[in-house]
């Protein structure tokens, strides 16, 4: 106990005691002097701790403080919950102080399991299988790391001095609820939810009709693992996949060890020289995921590594990358009015009627091309770049932006105005410098008035894509029940 007085020492003590129960203790003074004037046993343990260097300060000094720690006044729940703080890694569960460290928990619960029960510790290690510290009172606290803390209050003693019942509930309890630190259940391939492949289930991001027959034939080459739960040491190597690209989803892991944090870079730079790319998805960079999270950060170069913050983001990440292996030239950016898949079927007379009305503009990033509410007047068929659909998502602190789909060059947004106008329902925000092109519906309504087959081939391109957007939308659905 650290201090430079024997009071301040005192105090230390009471303070740490204090934080364990939660609560604030006190000696019981009586109990003090009556341990004082009889602990002849503990004299000479202290005088032979001091002559084999065990203890440097004043041995009476040292006896002092340990009557006193002996002679703190606790309940059966302050027990329980010294127990709880132990289970927690050192962290009381009712108030959240950090008491310990968890590596001196490791410590503490090892000499708990080794001798916390006297004489009686091999045989409790046996029959009940959990670290524990049994007092002359009358009183035992058990702890199962990571679950629970026990305490248990009887005074009757056996000849080794635990309490008689307090041992009998606690068998009681390890047997009933399987909590022996040996009766181990742990299944190593439960840490993963589930495996798709990106010809399944894919990104946010409309695609034409051409990308999508792509995406249909060459997706499963993308592989996604939703992995739950805590990740260890027996369980990252259930993580790899066969795939071009796999992403690992953490949106479910509450937390993942040290051993779990140097296996997954020990397998991303496996992966380097082979044809696998390892990403990641949905790591907190605060809480139990914080470490890992800056570990990944420092090792995120190119191939080797990458973390987005969302699953969607990866997936569209992945899906380019094939994209652009397989179009090669053809993927440059649209320009022409001809080539876009909503003017498809229209006559070069039509064509030149509607571009009459064409509007061509220019957003830079993160400009808003739509917001949310405003009334809909414009169809937009986008020519470059790339933009976002968002929805604003309310929360505790106010609200947040939802990315909900993303478009790139030949999809039209803003169609909605088309089918009876009224106010956007979402933002349409620019990912990069986009140019588009930009058709008022009014002066559609006019061209249609006297020209019905551009509407008409406008309308059936538009339900086309619609359908296919939903077909496959089903098909995701389906494949993630």
């Amino acid at each position: 106990m650290p201090g430079n007085t024997p009071e301040e020492r005192i105090g230390t003590m009471l303070d740490l005691f204090s934080d364990l129960a939660g609560r604030r203790l006190k000696i019981d003074e009586s109990v003090f002097k009556s341990e004082l004037a009889t602990g002849h046993r503990n004299r000479a343990i202290v005088y032979m701790m001091l002559n084999t260097g065990m203890i440097e300060r004043d041995p009476i000094e040292a006896l002092d403080l340990y009557f006193r720690q002996c002679s703190i006044t606790v309940s059966c729940r302050d027990l329980a919950m010294m127990a709880a703080t132990l289970a927690s890694d050192g962290v009381n569960p009712l108030t959240g102080v950090s008491v310990f460290d968890p590596h001196f928990v490791r410590d503490v619960l090892s000499v708990m399991n080794s001798c916390g029960m006297y004489n009686y510790a091999g045989q409790w290690s046996y029959e009940v299988g959990m670290p524990a510290k049994s007092g002359v009172s009358g009183c035992i606290m058990a702890v199962i790391p990571g679950q629970l803390g026990i305490g248990v209050y009887s005074p009757p003693l056996d000849a080794q001095g635990n309490s008689v019942r307090g041992i009998k509930v606690c068998q009681d309890i390890s047997n009933e609820f399987e909590l022996h630190a040996f009766n181990n259940r742990t299944n190593v391939r439960s840490v993963i939810r589930r495996v798709y492949r990106g010809d399944r289930v894919r990104s946010s991001r409309l695609r034409t009709a051409q990308e999508r027959d792509l995406l249909e034939v060459e997706g499963f080459k993308i592989a996604v693992i939703e992995a739950q739960g805590p990740l260890f040491f027996g369980s990252i190597a259930e993580l790899s996949e066969t795939a071009r690209y796999v992403i690992v989803d953490f949106k479910r892991v509450h937390l993942a060890d040290t051993s779990a944090c140097k296996l997954i870079l020990r397998l991303a730079h496996s992966m380097r020289e082979g044809e696998t790319e390892l990403r990641f998805a949905e790591i907190a960079n605060d809480g139990p995921l914080a470490r890992i999270s800056r570990e990944l950060a420092e090792h995120e170069t190119g191939r080797l590594l990458r973390v987005f913050r969302d699953v969607d983001v990866a997936l569209e990440w992945c899906e380019d990358q094939l994209l652009a292996n397989m179009l090669k030239h053809d993927a440059e950016p649209k320009f022409a009015l001809s080539e876009l898949d909503v003017f498809k079927g229209l006559s070069a007379e039509e064509y030149r009627l509607v571009q009459t009305i064409v509007r061509p503009l220019l957003f830079d990033k993160g400009e808003v091309i739509i917001r949310e509410g405003d009334q809909a007047k414009l169809v937009f068929v986008l020519a470059r770049g790339s933009v976002s659909v968002q929805i604003r998502v309310p929360t505790q602190a106010g609200e947040k932006r939802r990315r909900v789909a993303s478009l790139g060059p030949g999809l039209t947004f803003g169609e909605m105005a088309l089918f009876g106008g009224g106010a956007r329902s979402a933002d349409v925000i620019a990912d990069e410098k986009v140019i588009c092109y930009g058709l008022a519906v009014e002066q559609l309504n006019e061209l249609a008035a006297a020209h019905p087959n551009i509407m008409v081939t406008i309308l059936s391109n538009l339900t086309r894509d619609f359908s296919e957007r939903l077909r496959h939308a089903n098909e995701a659905i389906r494949s993630l029940e």
